[in-house]
């Protein structure tokens, strides 16, 4: 792989990562109510479990689902309903008026307080809810390997470039969600943030069931 096509990697990973979807909405929403220790965990879940995806993709996995349509479908839909559960839950999540210098004293803790396995297991599953991810890599990745040279060292020179800018855009969104605290400390304005949030999951979760494979 040359330099080149490296640079083109990055540069195209930056704007697929940059783009919203379930796992940059639920770092900037932990951000939001749990603050910045609260959505590294759950960026750590969101992490594990693409890492494992990318990897079982370049294992083959992302020829199996394509191969059979079925199996994919099923994972599919089980995430889907996941994606649903979890906007169902933010949506009703309870809100009471909060006292701003309470929050600040708290690192923006706006909800529930979590523990670091419900967050990480949150997180994991989120990003785990997509089976599209294995073929976006199945056919993303193999565009910039050169065929002529070992293929292992290579894929793994993208699944640590794409991890750093993946975890990048996740600080990002998780400042945001930390910054957006000091605009929830009402429960009128949680609420309507908890509404909206949820309404995006199962959002989410609507496109992914009506996808094809």
């Amino acid at each position: 792989m040359s330099l080149h096509t490296w640079w083109l990697f990055v540069m195209m990973t930056f704007v697929v990562s940059a783009t919203p979807g379930p796992n940059m909405l639920l770092v900037m929403s932990t951000g939001a109510r749990q603050g910045l220790r609260g959505a590294v965990t759950s960026m750590a879940g969101c992490m594990t479990s693409l890492m494992l995806m990318l990897s079982l993709s370049a294992a083959g996995l992302g020829a199996l689902l394509q191969a059979f349509p079925a199996v994919f479908d099923a994972l599919r839909l089980a995430g889907a309903a996941y994606l649903a559960y979890l906007g169902v839950q933010v949506w009703r999540s309870p809100v009471q008026e909060s006292d701003p210098a309470d929050a600040s004293a708290q690192g923006g803790n706006l909800g529930a307080a979590l523990s670091s396995w419900a967050l990480y297991r949150q997180g994991a599953l989120v990003a785990a809810s997509n089976p599209k991810a294995i073929l976006f890599a199945a056919a993303f990745f193999p565009q910039f390997l050169n065929p002529a040279l070992p293929q292992l060292p290579q894929f793994g020179i993208l699944l640590g470039t794409f991890a750093v800018v993946e975890v990048g855009w996740y600080f990002v969104y998780a400042a945001s969600g930390k910054q957006l605290a000091r605009y929830l400390q009402r429960a009128s304005v949680m609420r309507a943030f908890n509404r909206l949030t949820g309404g995006v999951f199962v959002g989410f979760a609507a496109l992914m069931a009506g996808a094809k494979s």
